[in-house]
């Protein structure tokens, strides 16, 4: 999530923009709900993100942590089931456990699912399919054995989540960097130059019925 600008048009400090990420992401959030969208995935910290100093990574991790206990009412009383992907384990063990919990008190709802992709990277979650098909087939594939891209599918951390119609990225960058390489085939890119903080519910309302959702909007 990119920092916001606060007055007179300085940079906020990293943190501070983070804060106000979680704000635009608890707003998209509802409005998503309200739009009917089944399935919304937020793309909260990457693989890489483990690069950034350490002041700003444990910052991160405890804003997370937070933010998961405080909103997690909302989330049973919206009736939204929270789900992960990424390398999940290798966050620390506060935010671990307040995941399993939040997805544990929201397992059963179905009005709406959000996926929180942390400690994430496309290439990897392709890599680690690859070498649990391989192990799933012990015995050298013969030449002729083939592999569709269901089977494929299914062994990606987004198994039983549909294919996103839309993908909202944020900041002017026109790349998806390292994200849902293989689930975004054919989703519409949709580039804005507004930051994360400063994007708005109503922004994307627009954006997700213009395309006319059926299964999902992504961010």
């Amino acid at each position: 999530m990119e920092t916001g600008v606060g007055p007179p048009g300085k940079p906020l400090p990293r943190l501070e923009g983070h804060k106000r990420g979680v704000e635009t992401a608890d707003e998209i959030v509802t409005c998503a709900r309200d739009l009917g969208v089944k399935y919304l995935t937020l793309f909260a910290f990457s693989q890489e993100n483990w690069n950034r100093p350490a002041e700003e990574v444990s910052g991160l991790m405890e804003l997370l942590c937070n933010l998961l206990v405080s909103k997690r009412p909302k989330l049973i009383e919206n009736q939204v089931r929270l789900l992960t992907i990424g390398d999940v384990e290798s966050l620390p063990a506060p935010v671990v456990q307040e995941l399993s919990a939040s997805m544990e008190a929201t397992r059963r709802f179905n009005a709406m699912t959000l996926v929180l992709a942390l400690s994430y990277g496309s290439r990897k979650e392709i890599v680690k399919a690859a070498e649990q098909m391989i192990r799933k087939r012990p015995s050298a594939p013969q030449p002729s054995a083939t592999v569709s891209p269901d089977e494929f599918a299914g062994f990606l951390d987004t198994k039983g989540i549909p294919d996103p119609d839309l993908l909202i990225r944020t900041s002017g960058e026109h790349r998806i960097s390292n994200f849902l390489l293989w689930q975004m085939a054919y989703t519409e890119l949709y580039f804005t130059e507004t930051l994360w903080p400063d994007f708005k519910g109503k922004s994307f309302s627009r954006r997700s019925k213009s395309i006319k959702a059926e299964k999902g909007a992504l961010v």
